[in-house]
């Protein structure tokens, strides 16, 4: 899969296609955008279609995070900068984060960089339909992008699905209210039960808040860390399957 990407540049962030007919983003098919965790490469989470068994029309879109981190991270990326010590305290401690109360400063201005992204991809792709979501960081990124509605998601029929993969519950104060806008959106939450960074508890609070206020969530907790297992791709890929527009029958008027 990595063999047959093709790099572009949406707004200001670099984006890696694959899938759709041409195996790199050609085509008029469904769009999924995934957004990968702090610390990764603009490649981490490229290979997944690899494994996901979703029509061939649908196409996905991996942006890179615009901050590049110090060299002790690699290649690492950030959608925003996170306060180091609280985080090593947290992993030494042995109680995982539980972020509800924070409104980190730099999620805005991702917000922004990905929304504007996101609202060119949309106008230069032109899918039949679009699903969006994240690993860590990325999925909380694409719940305030869900919520906030800016850009190519003011429209809430605009977005097919929402998937959340080993997110958090942020900004609860700011989120909580705005989640009755987008009732009846399809999500697909996954945590593990393990998760020593992000609060499995909060997680499930993310998703009661989530249907309290009439979005469909599908939960699918495992037995595990932060991380994305097998199990977990195989029911994100029939989610896909259930969620994005059909592929068009060639016979239909």
């Amino acid at each position: 899969m990595l063999g047959v990407m093709r790099e572009a540049t949406f707004g200001e962030l670099k984006v890696r296609l694959v899938g759709g007919e041409d195996r790199h983003g050609g085509g008029d098919g469904p769009l999924v955008v995934l957004m990968h965790g702090f610390g990764a490469p603009g490649t981490d989470l490229v290979a997944l279609p690899r494994v996901m068994d979703v029509p061939r029309a649908v196409r996905f879109a991996f942006p890179e995070a615009p901050l590049a981190l110090p060299a002790a991270y690699g290649a690492g990326r950030a959608w925003w900068m996170l306060d180091a010590a609280a985080l090593e305290r947290a992993i030494a401690s042995g109680e995982p984060r539980d972020l509800r109360g924070e409104d980190p400063e730099g999620l805005a201005a991702a917000r922004d960089a990905m929304g504007e992204a996101l609202e060119a991809m949309v106008a230069e792709l032109a899918p039949r339909g679009l699903a969006l979501g994240g690993f860590s960081q990325g999925a909380m990124l694409a719940t305030e992008l869900t919520l906030q509605g800016a850009g190519a998601l003011e429209d809430a029929g605009a977005l097919d699905g929402l998937a959340l993969l080993s997110g958090a519950f942020l900004a609860e104060a700011r989120w909580r209210p705005r989640m009755a806008g987008r009732a009846g959106l399809e999500v697909f939450q996954s945590h593990g039960e393990q998760d020593a960074l992000l609060s499995f508890a909060a997680a499930e609070a993310l998703r009661d808040a989530l249907r309290e206020a009439g979005l469909s969530v599908e939960w699918r907790p495992f037995r595990g860390g932060h991380e994305i297992p097998m199990g977990v791709l195989d029911d994100l890929a029939a989610f896909l399957r259930r969620v994005l527009p059909a592929e068009e029958d060639e016979g239909d008027e």
